[in-house]
C-alpha cells in the first residue's frame, strides 16, 4: 500500500566504520592521508619525529595563457581529410602531426605549493601510535605517546576559513616542542619572522619535455601562522621554533596571481580574518562538511568496523578475502575525496584531484577530457554532491572562449572545440601527437555535465542560463565541421577512437579516422539533449531542426565480425584488443542508447565487446576497471559487476585507498578510478537513465542484506531503500519535483501496491512516499 509517512530513518552508522586508520608513519607519499577544501590540501604523512604535510593550492600551474594553435593547421585540415577519405592513413597522420598538433606540444603541469615540516625533538622513540582520517569529519588526526606524554595533532583543511588547520597538543603542561618550516623543491624561498613563516615563488616547468620552454608561470605566496598557547616562540633562519607550550594551533594560507594581483597581500588579508579560536574554526569545518557529506548513509550486512587498519584489510582482501566494509569505506571516501577536491569557486579535480607532489607530474596532472574528467564527476549527482559540479562548468566556461578561437582559427567553424585535453586557462588545441591529441570531441563530452545535472534536479533557470548556451554552442562546431563519409553519413573527421589503434585489411596500422563510434554517440546524445532542451525552453526551432537533419544522418551503433560493438566505421582488426580505453560502449555508459530492454541485441553486442577486451587484458588500470564496474551495473550483471568492485580493491588500489595507474614497472595516482568505481556501485544499486528508476538492479550476493539513504534520480527525487536476503523490503522516496517516475522492483518481485513490477509514481516536491514489495 502507497502512504505518505516521515522520513526513513536509517540507523546511525557503526562507530568508526567511516574511518581510515593505520598503526604506523606514512613512509611514502602513496601512505598519506589527504586533506582537502576543494582549493588548499594536504597529504599528512603523520610522523612522529617529523612529520611532513605536502601542500597544494589549486591554481598553481607552471604555465600562461597563450596562442597555442599551430598557424598551420587551417591550411592543412582541408588535405588531412582529403588523405583520410582516399585511404592515405600514414601520409595523413604525418600530415596531421606536423600541422595540426599545437606549439608547444604539451600543456603546463599543475605542480605543489611545497612541503610543511614539523621537526619533534625527542620523539624517535614512540609508542601506541594511531593515524587515521575520519570521513565523517574530515578531519586526520595522529596520536601517540613518548615518554609520558601522550601527543595528539589534528588537521583539516577549512572550507570557510579557507585555511588548512593544524592542532598540537600535549597531555602535560609545558610539554610541546616542535621546529616548524616551509620549503618547496625549487622556485621558491621561506623566511621568517614574528610568528610566521612565509613561502614565496614562481611554478617553473621542469622535465625533459620542457628544455628550452620554460614560460612564466602562475605566482604563489604561503604563510603559516602559529598560535602557542604558553611557552617561547623563537625565530630561527627561516624557521620557528616553539618551547615549553601547553599547545599550539598552526594556521596555513595561501593565494597566487591567478586569482590575485598580490598573492602576499591576500594572505595577509586572510590571517586578518582568522579571529577565531581553534575550537570555533574546527565546528564551522564539520558542520560545512558534513552538511554535504550526510547526505548518504550506505550500510551492508555483515559490515562492521574491523579491529584491523585499513592496510592490513587491503592486504586480506588483496590475498583472496572479504571485506564489504571495505567496500563501503572505499565508497564513501570517494564521496569525501569529491567534497575535498572540487568546491564551488575552486578548480575542479584535476587527474590526481587535487594532491600532487611532483614538479613533473604523470601527464602534467592536467585535464584529460577523453575520459578522466569526466569520471571525476560520475558520482556527483546521483551521489548527492551535486554542487561539487560547479567546479567543473565554471572551468568549462572559461574554457568555451578558448574553444571559440580554435574552432574559428583551426576549424573555420562556429560554436566552441575542446581536444583531450586542458588547463588551468581552458586551452583547447589538440596535444601532444596525433595518437591522442587530435580529437575535437571533449567539448561535446564536457557539455553533457550541464544536462545530467538539469536532469537530476530540473531547474528551467539553470537550463535556460547555464546548460542550454553550452549544449548549444557545442552543437553549433560540429554541424559546421561534420563532412560527408560517401556513403550518405555525417561523421567527425579528422578525430581517433580515444588512444587506440586499428589495422586495416592491408597491414596499416593507424590511429586517425572518420567518424569513430564514440564521436557518433556523443554527438546522438548532445544533439539529443540540444533538441529536448530548446522544445523545454521554446526556442530556436529552426536550429533543432538542423540537429535532428545532422542527427539521423550519423552513422548508428553496428556490429562487427564478432557480433561486438564497433569501435570505428569499419570492422578493423585491432593491434591492441586488450586496450585499457572502453569507448566504443560509451552508449552503454555513461551513455543511454543501450539498455537491456530497450535494446537487446546491441545489449549483448556491448557485451561480447566487454568480454572479448577483458579476455585480452583490458580493465588493467585502476579508472578503465571502475569503467568495467559500471558497464557490468548496466548490463544488470551483479556478480561480475561486484567482482569488478574487488578486482579493483585487489589490483588497482594504493594502501591509503588511492586509485593506481601502471606506469612501467612502477603505478602512479590517478584519482578517477575512486570516483568511477563509486558511481559504479552507486549504479549496482539505482538506475533511472532509460526513462525509469530501476531499484536494485544488479545487487549482489555479497550485499545480500542492506540499506542506503540519500540516492539521488534523474528527474528529481531522492531514494532510500532497505533490503534484506537480497530481496527490496521497502523503498522510500523524497520527490524535488513535480513529476512522474516509473518504478521498476528488482528482478523477482513486485509493488505490493498494483502486484506488478513496474510502478507508475505521480509525485509533487514535499511529499515522502514508501513503497513495500513482495
Amino acid at each position: 500500500m502507497l502512504v505518505r509517512i516521515l522520513p526513513l530513518l536509517l540507523a546511525a552508522p557503526c562507530l568508526g566504520q567511516d574511518v581510515l586508520w593505520y598503526r604506523q608513519p606514512a613512509r611514502v607519499w602513496f601512505e598519506a592521508l589527504p586533506a582537502g577544501n576543494g582549493r588548499l590540501g594536504a597529504m599528512v604523512f603523520g610522523g612522529a619525529a617529523t612529520e611532513r604535510l605536502q601542500l597544494n593550492e589549486d591554481s598553481i600551474w607552471a604555465g600562461e595563457k597563450r596562442d597555442r594553435i599551430n598557424p598551420l593547421a587551417r591550411q592543412a585540415l582541408p588535405e588531412v581529410r582529403r588523405l583520410l577519405s582516399s585511404g592515405k592513413l600514414r601520409e595523413a597522420e604525418s600530415l596531421a602531426d606536423k600541422a595540426l598538433i599545437a606549439t608547444p606540444r604539451r600543456m603546463p603541469p599543475y605542480q605543489p605549493l611545497g612541503d610543511l615540516q614539523l621537526r619533534f625533538p625527542g620523539h624517535e622513540a614512540f609508542q601506541d601510535y594511531r593515524r587515521e582520517l575520519d570521513l565523517s569529519t574530515a578531519i586526520v588526526r595522529v596520536t601517540y605517546r613518548s615518554g609520558d606524554v601522550r601527543y595528539t595533532r589534528e588537521v583539516f583543511a577549512s572550507a570557510p576559513d579557507q585555511a588548512i588547520v593544524i592542532r598540537l597538543t600535549a597531555s602535560k603542561p609545558r610539554s610541546l616542542r616542535f621546529i616548524a618550516g616551509l620549503s618547496r623543491e625549487a622556485d621558491a624561498k621561506a623566511s621568517a619572522s614574528a610568528g610566521r613563516i612565509d613561502l614565496d615563488g614562481e611554478a617553473m616547468a621542469h622535465g625533459a619535455g620542457y628544455q628550452g620552454e620554460r614560460p612564466t608561470g602562475v605566482r604563489f605566496h604561503a604563510v603559516l601562522k602559529i598560535f602557542p598557547e604558553g611557552g617561547q616562540l623563537i625565530t630561527k633562519g627561516a624557521e620557528l621554533q616553539l618551547e615549553g607550550a601547553d599547545a599550539a594551533t598552526l594556521i596555513l594560507v595561501a593565494a597566487t596571481s591567478f586569482r590575485h594581483p598580490a598573492p602576499l597581500e591576500r594572505c595577509n588579508l586572510e590571517l586578518e580574518w582568522k579571529k577565531r579560536d581553534y575550537s570555533s574554526m574546527r565546528a564551522a569545518h564539520i558542520a560545512d562538511y558534513r552538511r554535504l557529506y550526510d547526505r548518504v548513509v550506505l550500510r551492508l550486512g555483515g559490515a562492521r568496523a574491523s579491529h584491523l587498519p585499513t592496510d592490513e584489510r587491503l592486504e586480506l582482501v588483496r590475498q583472496g578475502g572479504s571485506d564489504t566494509a571495505l567496500e563501503v569505506l572505499y565508497f564513501q571516501y570517494a564521496r569525501y575525496l569529491l567534497l575535498s577536491s572540487s568546491r564551488p569557486g575552486a578548480m575542479p579535480a584535476n587527474l590526481q584531484g587535487l594532491w600532487n607532489e611532483q614538479l613533473a607530474p604523470p601527464w602534467e596532472s592536467k585535464y584529460t577530457i577523453n575520459i578522466n574528467t569526466e569520471m571525476n564527476y560520475w558520482p556527483a549527482e546521483v551521489l548527492n554532491l551535486p554542487e561539487t559540479h560547479e567546479a567543473l562548468f565554471d572551468l568549462i566556461d572559461r574554457a568555451r572562449e578558448d574553444g571559440r578561437h580554435v574552432a574559428r582559427a583551426m576549424y573555420g567553424a562556429g560554436g566552441f572545440v575542446l581536444h583531450h585535453n586542458t588547463d588551468l586557462w581552458g586551452d583547447a588545441v589538440p596535444i601532444d601527437g596525433v595518437r591522442s591529441g587530435i580529437w575535437p570531441t571533449g567539448g561535446a563530452w564536457l557539455s553533457l555535465h550541464f544536462w545530467e545535472h538539469y536532469a537530476y534536479a530540473p531547474d528551467r533557470d539553470f537550463l535556460a542560463r547555464r546548460a542550454y548556451p553550452v549544449l548549444k554552442e557545442a552543437a553549433e562546431f560540429f554541424l559546421d565541421t561534420l563532412v560527408e563519409d560517401g556513403k550518405g553519413h555525417l561523421v567527425v573527421s579528422p578525430s581517433i577512437s580515444p588512444e587506440n589503434r586499428y589495422r586495416t585489411r592491408d597491414g596499416i596500422t593507424a590511429s586517425l579516422c572518420m567518424g569513430c563510434s564514440m564521436d557518433n554517440q556523443i554527438l546522438d546524445t548532445l544533439f539529443r539533449r540540444v533538441i529536448e532542451a530548446g522544445r523545454i525552453l521554446r526556442l530556436d526551432a529552426p536550429f533543432r531542426e538542423r540537429v535532428e537533419n545532422a542527427r539521423k544522418r550519423l552513422i548508428p551503433l553496428q556490429t562487427g565480425r564478432y557480433g561486438q560493438i564497433r569501435e570505428w566505421a569499419e570492422d578493423y582488426d585491432e593491434p591492441e584488443p586488450g586496450h585499457r580505453h572502453f569507448s566504443h560502449l560509451f552508449a552503454l555508459y555513461p551513455g543511454d542508447q543501450i539498455t537491456p530492454r530497450g535494446t537487446p541485441e546491441l545489449a549483448r553486442a556491448a557485451r561480447i565487446s566487454l568480454e572479448r577486451r577483458l579476455a585480452s587484458g583490458g580493465g588493467q588500470t585502476g579508472w578503465s576497471q571502475a569503467w568495467v564496474v559500471n558497464f557490468w551495473a548496466r548490463l544488470e550483471e551483479s556478480e561480475k559487476a561486484h567482482q569488478a568492485v574487488v578486482t579493483l580493491l585487489r589490483r588497482s588500489t594504493g594502501p591509503n585507498l588511492f586509485d593506481t595507474h601502471p606506469a612501467g614497472k612502477s603505478f602512479v595516482f590517478q584519482i578517477d578510478g575512486n570516483f568511477g568505481g563509486a558511481a559504479g556501485m552507486a549504479e549496482m544499486l539505482i538506475q533511472s537513465h532509460a526513462g525509469e528508476v530501476a531499484l536494485l538492479p544488479a545487487l549482489p550476493a555479497a550485499w545480500r542484506d542492506g540499506e542506503v539513504k540519500g540516492l539521488r534520480v534523474r528527474g528529481g527525487m531522492e531514494v532510500d531503500m532497505h533490503w534484506s536476503g537480497g530481496r527490496l523490503r521497502e523503498v522510500v522516496l523524497h520527490p524535488k519535483a513535480d513529476a512522474s517516475f516509473r518504478l521498476r522492483a528488482p528482478k523477482g518481485q513486485n509493488f505490493l501496491e498494483g502486484r506488478a513490477p513496474v510502478y507508475t509514481l505521480h509525485a509533487k516536491p514535499g511529499a515522502e512516499w514508501k513503497l513495500m514489495l513482495q
